[in-house]
């Protein structure tokens, strides 16, 4: 397929976080033709998986695709293994909630899935201001698997690689918030919490609950999801 048609469809990865919401609604709003992968690594946090149905649902995606890989085996993090989710607060350290390399497995798996649909662009809701500190968000990390993939792929020797989009990675929390509202999403379809509750509630004490929590307040708009009284 010709690069200049390649260009104008998109693979999004679609975690089923307010991130991923986003950053897929952008590439709808720009006139993408936009295909959605969703990977089910068995995170604890799985409440996310639905989310990202709903999401591929409400925003009339043109695909949207689910594929299983169960990183319990490896294990490694609060969110694979048997570890306790901090709840103390958002550190400078990078916490057990990060999983080894999952943003390189998750793109690579992306690329494959882009060159399946003949897409050009690769769209992924990373953040490197209001996260947690994990090395696979940061824009260097971002660049070189982009050249990876060019180098790695049949499109990108013979079609021109691919575009890494990754349109939210210097706006803070506030602005992500921002954008949803901008953008007319429904929040309530996302999830962000790395430790839902018994009751279905979010945990509202994890990193990811207290980013989201602080991005809408500091924004002043009120999140989609509701949160237990006590946080």
């Amino acid at each position: 397929m010709p690069a200049e048609d390649r260009s104008n469809i998109a693979a999004a990865l679609l975690s089923g976080g307010l991130d991923s919401m986003v950053a897929a609604a952008l590439a709808k709003e720009r006139g993408q033709v936009v295909h959605a992968l969703t990977i089910d690594y068995g995170q604890r946090h799985r409440r996310e998986i639905e989310a990202a149905r709903a999401i591929a649902s409400a925003l009339d995606l043109a695909s949207h695709s689910e594929i299983s890989l169960d990183l319990r085996q490896f294990g490694g993090s609060a969110l694979t293994a048997d570890i306790d989710v901090p709840k103390a607060g958002v550190g400078e350290d990078i916490p057990v909630t990060y999983v080894p390399a999952r943003n390189l497995v998750f793109l690579a798996l992306t690329t494959a899935f882009a060159e399946t649909r003949g897409a050009g662009r690769i769209v992924i809701g990373v953040n490197a201001l209001d996260y947690s500190g994990y090395p696979d968000c940061r824009p260097e990390f971002i660049a070189a698997f982009a050249e990876a993939a060019r180098l790695g792929t049949k499109a990108g020797i013979e079609g021109g690689g691919f575009a890494i989009d990754a349109p939210l990675q210097f706006l803070s929390k506030a602005d992500i918030a921002r954008e949803a509202a901008r953008l007319g999403l429904d929040t309530s379809l996302s999830w962000s919490c790395y430790d839902p509750r018994d009751d279905g509630l979010p945990c509202g004490l994890c990193d990811s609950c207290r980013l989201r929590k602080g991005g809408f307040a500091a924004a002043g708009l009120e999140d989609g999801l509701s949160y237990p009284a006590e946080t």
